[in-house]
Order: structure tokens, then C-alpha cells, then sequence
């Protein structure tokens, strides 16, 4: 197993940010901050881009891309906002995954641990050999 730590983030305390075991490449869940810890979108569609990016720059690390994500789950705390605005969400994925739909699941909680977080993302991926 290797551990997945993007150049310039801060050290995870506790747990990784991901890890590649076999070929398989997990993400530990992922919000809409930047390295710096700054929330740079106060709106869901905003963090779900930025979750994404964040997503994309661990499995960069295992030499994977969008076109490698098999799986994603999304755990958002607004249920209203999601339904509220179907066309930003889709122009926010898009933008980051582009045309790449893999299985995915969206679970509504009750919040999350950083109080500014909307969305965190975490993904799967097989890194083609």
C-alpha cells in the first residue's frame, strides 16, 4: 500500500488523503478548500468543483485521471440546495471530470466536520496497468 500526499498540502494528521493498493486508488474524503485551508465558494456547485479538483490532484499522485474513477460517493448537508441548482452542479463536475459518469452515490448529513463545508467527495479508481 502507498500513500497518496500532493506536493504543497498540509500533512494529514490521523489519516491519509489517499492511498494505492494493487492498482486500486482510494481518496479520503474531500472538501471544497484549497491547500490553504480557505474556502474559496460558499456555494454548493462552487465546492463541489473545488472537492473535485482536490479529488483529481490525490489521484494525480497514482499517475490516475477522471477517465480512471470508478466510484464516487458525495455527502452534501443541504438536500434543497442540491435540487435547487442541477444546472451549476452539473457545469462544476463537468468542468472538472468532463464527460466521465462513474457509479456514484449522494447522501444528505447532517453536517460535516469543517463547518464551511457543503460537499466532501470521496473516490475509487483503477489505474490502468
Amino acid at each position: 500500500m502507498r500513500r497518496l500526499q500532493p506536493a504543497g498540502w498540509p500533512e494529514p494528521k490521523g489519516y491519509a488523503n489517499g492511498v494505492e493498493a494493487g492498482g486500486i486508488v482510494f481518496t479520503g474524503g474531500q472538501i471544497g478548500w484549497d491547500q490553504t485551508g480557505a474556502f474559496p465558494h460558499a456555494d454548493l456547485a462552487g465546492q463541489v468543483g473545488q472537492a473535485l479538483r482536490n479529488v483529481l490532484a490525490v489521484l494525480a499522485e497514482a499517475g490516475c485521471g477522471p477517465e480512471h474513477v470508478t466510484r464516487l460517493t458525495w455527502y452534501i448537508t443541504d438536500r434543497e440546495e442540491y435540487l435547487a441548482h442541477p444546472k451549476e452542479i452539473g457545469a462544476a463536475y463537468r468542468a472538472v471530470m468532463g464527460r466521465h459518469f462513474p457509479a456514484m452515490a449522494v447522501v444528505v448529513v447532517a453536517g460535516l466536520l469543517e463547518p464551511p463545508a457543503k460537499v466532501e467527495i470521496e473516490a475509487t479508481a483503477v489505474r490502468s496497468r
